[in-house]
């Protein structure tokens, strides 16, 4: 293995273990490309953890916009996730307009803005998460992918949103809220109750009905997900551990505002490896 293709799978593993493990299932000629796209991911996700205002967090985004949207070919950047990111993307006929999308959604992370409403976070949790797993599908079989678009939206929603739960100390420090608008004001709270002290009984609320929202999506998915051929699967498989922790936050909504809610390293494997085998 090549140094920058250790450093990328090094980069995943640190960031994001779940999707590195994913990536083991995926046949070999396909795991550097996913580990491109997901070592991608990592990097744009933390830009917030590496910027104190909002603007260069901004001018970041656009680098990498016209980065990916430089003919291939050029002279390497010198950052190698874009480096291992360029190729894969021609490779794989990967739509640009996906990372675009993907980019401007990011955009959001940078500001302290509220979340306006449900169909805003439903936006957000599809042009990031579930972008992703289309793209990583895209990867894997290109020819099944385009069948299941409709399936990684459900899939990235649930994920993602299971994801923001479980990062709620972390936003609720900076003074960020995910939580939209339109929820907390029909639990009688706002984004400014919220992010106050405790939150009091509307955060409580507020959780409960995320995590509805996220059992909607992953219903959704599972109602139709025994149609995902094999072939697919790798890309769908970090959504294996989003049903064990959304159980393990159901009554447990002030456990989820200090951080108190996770899966043991064994579980998260066997979970994975239950899935990639048997499918759900």
């Amino acid at each position: 293995m090549g140094g920058t293709s250790q450093f990328i799978m090094d980069t995943v593993r640190r960031a994001d273990h779940d999707r590195h493990l994913s990536v083991l299932y995926a046949p070999q000629d396909k795991r550097d490309a996913l580990f491109a796209l997901y070592a991608f991911n990592a990097e744009i996700a933390t830009v917030r953890d590496r910027i104190r205002e909002a603007l260069p967090g901004e001018v970041r985004l656009q680098w990498w916009r016209d980065t990916l949207g430089a003919p291939a070919g050029e002279t390497e950047t010198g950052q190698p996730i874009a480096d291992a990111l360029k190729p894969a993307i021609s490779q794989y006929s990967l739509p640009l307009s996906a990372f675009d999308n993907y980019l401007e959604a990011r955009i959001f992370d940078l500001y302290n803005d509220p979340m306006p409403s449900r169909t805003d976070l439903e936006g957000y949790c599809g042009e990031t998460a579930s972008a992703l797993i289309q793209l990583a599908a895209m990867v894997l079989d290109p020819a099944e992918a385009p069948r299941f678009a409709e399936l990684a939206g459900r899939a990235g929603c649930a994920q993602a949103m299971v994801g923001l739960l479980l990062l709620l100390p972390i936003h609720r420090a900076r003074g960020q809220c995910y939580v939209p608008a339109d929820i907390l004001t029909a639990v009688g709270s706002s984004p400014q109750e919220f992010l106050s002290g405790d939150g009091g009984q509307g955060a409580l609320n507020a959780i409960d009905a995320m995590i509805a929202l996220a059992h909607e999506h992953l219903a959704a998915f599972e109602s139709t997900a025994a149609t995902l051929p094999a072939s697919l699967r790798p890309a769908f498989l970090p959504l294996a551990l989003t049903g064990a922790l959304l159980g393990k936050m159901s009554g447990n909504q002030r456990a989820l505002m200090t951080g108190g809610i996770k899966l043991s390293l064994a579980r998260r494997h066997w979970l994975l490896w239950r899935r990639a085998m048997h499918g759900w």
